[in-house]
């Protein structure tokens, strides 16, 4: 049986840069970009418009209804299509929208009206009408600027199969050029070296014009819901976390309060009823009140041991001393069990991981005491980036459960609290690992 606590933290990554190709490939996608959509944009207009048309014609029989719907979904389809494409010309990670769902209980018509009442679907038909002639018109930018780099660099090799008129040898002789054949070339050479010059300027541009209409009414929204989502769920975990460290910090005053008056609290009621009798007996019976006075001492280094304890579950002193590793060392020390240790020597981290880590582990190994029956124990730390992990395994009987009062959820609590995820794996007959991951940012 495997348990895990704490939410999962999203990252938002709408806004991160994809890198930037060289110039050429950035070329050939944004043309290729341009002249596709010339075409899709034709069958997307005209798909919606005809859908638009229809539907609202047959409004007065319902039947546009599903007519209306069909156009919506046909936009909906082209719209995925168009956000595939973006990412290559607007160098961002592509855009995962989330239309309204319909609900589980909704039928009949409610359950059929469901897409025409998701702002986002009619975003995807105002594209599909919006985009026609913005695509058009880069379509033919595009289509000149090529042609005229093309043409114009090619043009000496096929100058000869057009027809031209007679030759002005006084013009070209005014020009420097032997006939009119040297004027042309010349003229059309510069001309293409002009459109080349500035082919992918132009064409990057007709590709983000088109693009960025584009991701404004096809992802504009959802990046927008996508945030609002974010902002919930970090408000949830903040929210959970808040209410987990509540309940984590009443588990560990009950157990205090009830560890302090099943143990120190009797042995220092025991020791006043002690020192009381033997002030009776020390005028009557010394040796009787010498024997109560040494009953008394027991009691005031025993009280004095569990306070001890129950101070280190509090705040250790070797921990805020010395650290994460010497702490668990002293802690296996006290085991009930051999402990093996991989520890390795990880500096001093942030006090809240230290404390987390330290807890974690003697709660684990005072399971192991009172309810493992195990033989032998083996505790790991490492650190990878910023996460720290402990395991703590044993070879005990297993059947280890946040249910059965073994603390384990009041340690849920404070791992959830910090930040942090706990796993339990303890099927019946063992072996129990307790193992939990936890934030350990670098301390500088």
């Amino acid at each position: 049986m495997t348990t895990t606590t704490a939410p999962t933290a999203t990252a938002d990554d709408h806004d991160r840069a994809v890198p930037a190709p060289n110039l050429l490939r950035q070329l050939g996608v944004d043309t290729a970009y341009v002249l596709l959509g010339f075409p899709l944009g034709i069958a997307t207009f005209v798909l919606i418009i005809t859908g638009l048309a229809l539907g609202a014609g047959l409004l007065i029989t319902l039947l546009g209804i599903p007519v209306l719907v069909a156009t919506v979904f046909v936009a909906r389809g082209f719209a995925e299509l168009e956000r595939v494409r973006i990412p290559g010309v607007v160098r961002r990670p592509r855009t995962r929208v989330r239309y309204k769902t319909v609900a589980t209980d909704a039928v009949g018509w409610r359950r059929l009206l469901t897409p025409l009442s998701d702002i986002q679907s009619w975003l995807d038909v105002l594209h599909g009408i919006v985009r026609f002639p913005i695509s058009t018109a880069t379509f033919c930018v595009v289509v000149v600027w090529w042609s005229g780099a093309l043409g114009g660099l090619t043009y000496g090799l096929w100058d000869w199969a057009l027809p031209h008129k007679p030759d002005n040898y006084e013009l070209a002789e005014l020009l420097g050029f032997q006939d009119t054949a040297e004027v042309r070339i010349t003229f059309y050479l510069a001309l293409g070296v002009l459109f080349a010059a500035t082919l992918p300027f132009v064409v990057r541009a007709a590709a983000l014009l088109e693009a960025w209409l584009a991701r404004a009414t096809l992802t504009g929204v959802a990046g927008l819901r996508d945030q609002v989502a974010g902002l919930a769920e970090e408000r949830a975990t903040a929210q959970a976390q808040t209410a987990a460290a509540v309940s984590a910090e009443a588990t560990a005053l009950r157990r205090l309060e009830r560890d302090i008056h099943d143990g120190p609290q009797q042995r220092l009621v025991r020791l006043a009823v002690d020192l009381g009798r033997a002030q009776q007996q020390i005028d009557n019976n010394p040796d009787a009140a010498r024997h109560t006075v040494d009953e008394a001492l027991t009691q005031a280094r025993e009280a004095l041991d569990e306070l001890r304890t129950l101070s280190r579950g509090i705040a250790p002193p070797i921990l805020t001393d010395r650290g994460l590793a010497a702490a668990i060392a002293a802690l296996a020390a006290r085991a009930t069990v051999p402990v093996a240790l991989d520890v390795p020597e990880l500096g001093r981290l942030p006090a809240l991981a230290e404390q987390t880590a330290y807890f974690t582990i003697a709660e684990a190994l005072t399971n192991v005491a009172k309810h493992g029956e195990a033989t032998r124990c083996a505790i790991q730390v490492w650190r990878v980036d910023e996460r720290l992990n402990v395991s703590v395994r044993d070879d005990g009987r297993g059947g280890a459960h946040f249910a059965k009062g073994h603390g384990l959820a009041g340690l849920a609590d404070r791992l959830h609290a910090a930040g942090g995820e706990l796993w339990v794996s303890s099927p019946a007959g063992g072996p129990t690992e307790i193992r939990a991951e936890l934030p350990c940012p670098t301390v500088h």
